[in-house]
């Protein structure tokens, strides 16, 4: 072989090294910095075409989608003492700060969100619902760490209109603690000076499948104008068990949970009420709220509920057919779906299996059940890991936003597009070497 053609393939070998070399760079994640990072993915940029694909379930999709998603690493919760930088993640984090209508100014709405972990989660959901005339009060779980606590703490001080309760409760599964949290919240938000016309509860591994502006035409839509929404039916034979006998709360380090007792409640029903059984989760207007904190009724319903089991799934249902609350439906049933869920035991019957992983009998959404999650007509759905399944959070909001933006009766800035970038430090300079901190 003669020197130009040993020169010819020396130089396609140096060649053929450099690409891999580039490709392989390329592949490797930078190290990410411990802290507040609020990374919504963690494993690199994912066209808008990845996500369309994944909603249509195509199985090309979902191979890629699981292979991005095993780069990604969870992170530690912020440092001791350390602070977030509020104009870093406003800049940053796609924040809509401007309301986009005067239909949905008109209409404010109050969250409540119930909150036990897993910061990331917790923020790629407020930045998805919020908007700056509506409320929102966050329940952080008594038995939470001290670093989770003051995390959600600084999170909610870059808005002046979000606030964590001051009450707070050690709140078990199943427990009267989950809904005395909500309790809390409504006292607080019941103050003449915040306007808001519904309440909807939220824990902090759900999302929204309207935009504000859906949620809100829904609400003022026939039948929901002015009704309470919380679906429901009379108390089945089977669920008896959880109002008949006392259950009491146990909590010690490292377990919570409730003890059904083989004492019987002797008092009945307060007033003579018929106990329905339904969904915790609920959208209640003012005046509904207003009358759960001030009516005997109640009152009474709710100390005759402290020894019960899962006293939410019961509480806000059986008031809402009172005839003369406020707002109430008492022929109501299970009409108005609040959420959307796949719990185990529907698997095969209203849903076609969980794609994730199930927590409680709860599925966890994975990269195949965005297919779903798209064909839902719910308000919202549960349940989500940002950490966990990171590509599912990222298309979810690539999902959203942009038919929030759609509906805009205000220019579009273009800081509430969702950004390519995701290592979200210093995106105008894409150096991820620049944490949120201060």
């Amino acid at each position: 072989m003669n020197a130009a053609k040993w020169s010819f393939l020396l130089c396609a070998a140096v060649s053929v090294a450099v690409c891999l070399c580039i490709y392989i760079t390329g592949r490797v994640k930078r190290p990410v910095p411990q802290g507040w990072s609020f990374d919504r993915a963690g494993c690199g940029d994912y066209p808008d075409e990845l996500c369309a694909a994944l909603f249509q379930g195509k199985a090309a999709a979902l191979g890629l989608g699981a292979e991005c998603e095993q780069l990604h690493r969870p992170k530690a919760e912020p440092e001791p003492g350390t602070e977030l930088n509020c104009s870093r993640l406003l800049a940053s984090h796609s924040y809509i700060r401007q309301t986009l209508s005067r239909e949905e100014a008109d209409f404010p709405l109050a969250y409540i969100l119930a909150v036990h972990k897993d910061l990331d989660t917790l923020e790629w959901l407020l930045r998805a619902i919020y908007a700056p005339h509506n409320i929102y009060c966050i329940h952080v779980d008594n038995k939470t760490s001290a670093a989770f606590r003051r995390g959600v703490g600084q999170l909610a001080a870059c808005f002046s209109n979000v606030f964590v309760a001051s009450r707070s409760e050690a709140v078990v599964y199943g427990g009267f603690s989950r809904l005395q949290a909500d309790l809390n919240c409504m006292q607080e938000l019941a103050l003449p000076r915040l306007r808001w016309r519904y309440a909807i509860n939220l824990c902090g591994q759900d999302y929204p499948l309207k935009t504000n502006r859906e949620l809100v035409r829904f609400l003022k839509s026939h039948p929901w104008r002015d009704k309470n929404i919380t679906p429901g039916i009379l108390q089945p034979e089977h669920m008896k068990p959880r109002t008949s006998h006392v259950h009491r709360e146990h909590i010690s380090p490292g377990q919570s949970y409730v003890i059904k007792t083989q004492a019987r409640k002797t008092a009945g029903v307060p007033h003579g009420l018929r106990l329905y059984f339904g969904t915790a989760y609920y959208a209640l207007t003012r005046e509904f709220v207003h009358f759960v904190l001030r009516d005997q009724r109640a009152k009474d319903l709710l100390q005759w509920s402290r020894d019960t089991y899962s006293p939410d799934e019961h509480y806000w249902v059986t008031l809402n057919r009172i005839a003369d609350a406020p707002g109430a439906d008492p022929n109501a049933e299970w009409e108005g779906n609040i959420r959307s869920i796949k719990w185990l035991d529907q698997a095969q019957v209203t849903h076609n299996g969980c794609k994730g992983h199930y927590v409680r009998n709860i599925c966890v959404y994975g990269l195949g059940d965005l297919e779903w999650l798209a064909q839902r007509d719910g308000l919202f759905a549960n349940k989500f890991e940002v950490n966990s399944h990171p590509l599912v959070a990222q298309c979810m909001e690539r999902w959203l936003r942009p038919r929030t933006l759609s509906q805009s009766e205000v220019p579009i800035q273009q800081e509430w597009h969702i950004k390519d970038n995701k290592c979200f430090f210093d995106i105008e300079n894409n150096d991820c070497s620049i944490p949120l901190m201060r």
